[in-house]
């Protein structure tokens, strides 16, 4: 019966020895699963570190840009603002001039109505003058 121990106990060691070696292998291969695990998250990593040094400058530029728009605005705020006055300026010009030329054309009515007047008490002087020099070309006739 001893050789019967023996036997159980060469198998038990061969069983060990078969999970100790399908063991070994998994965890190797597990080593190798987290090796590669390992170094994809360290190219994540990398990758996450470059997108966010991009996002950063990004963000900088961004900055630097809204801050040049916002000076050019100002700037153009002035402009606007000029632009604004050389309007209000235009308008009372064109209003001084309407007002100059209302005036003008009102004088220009009230003296045509003297120039009519005047070109009728022309127009009955002349046909008086006609008038005499008939009459006397005609007093002038009857003496010869």
């Amino acid at each position: 019966m001893d050789w019967l121990l023996y036997l159980s106990i060469a198998i038990i060691a061969i069983s060990f020895a078969f999970l100790a070696y399908y063991l070994i292998k998994t965890l190797v291969s597990m080593r190798k699963t987290l090796d590669n695990v390992t170094n994809a998250v360290e190219g994540l990593q990398k990758q996450v570190d470059g997108i966010t040094k991009e996002s950063t400058e990004l963000l900088h530029k961004t900055n630097r840009l809204a801050d040049d728009i916002q000076k050019k605005s100002d700037s153009l705020n002035s402009v606007f603002l000029v632009v604004k006055d050389l309007g209000e300026s235009m308008q009372r010009i064109n209003t001084s001039v309407k007002r100059v030329s209302d005036a003008v054309s009102k004088q220009a009515d009230d003296q045509s109505e003297q120039v009519a007047q005047a070109v009728k008490w022309g127009n009955v002087a002349l046909e008086f003058w006609e008038k005499w020099k008939a009459k006397k070309a005609k007093s002038e006739e009857n003496k010869k």
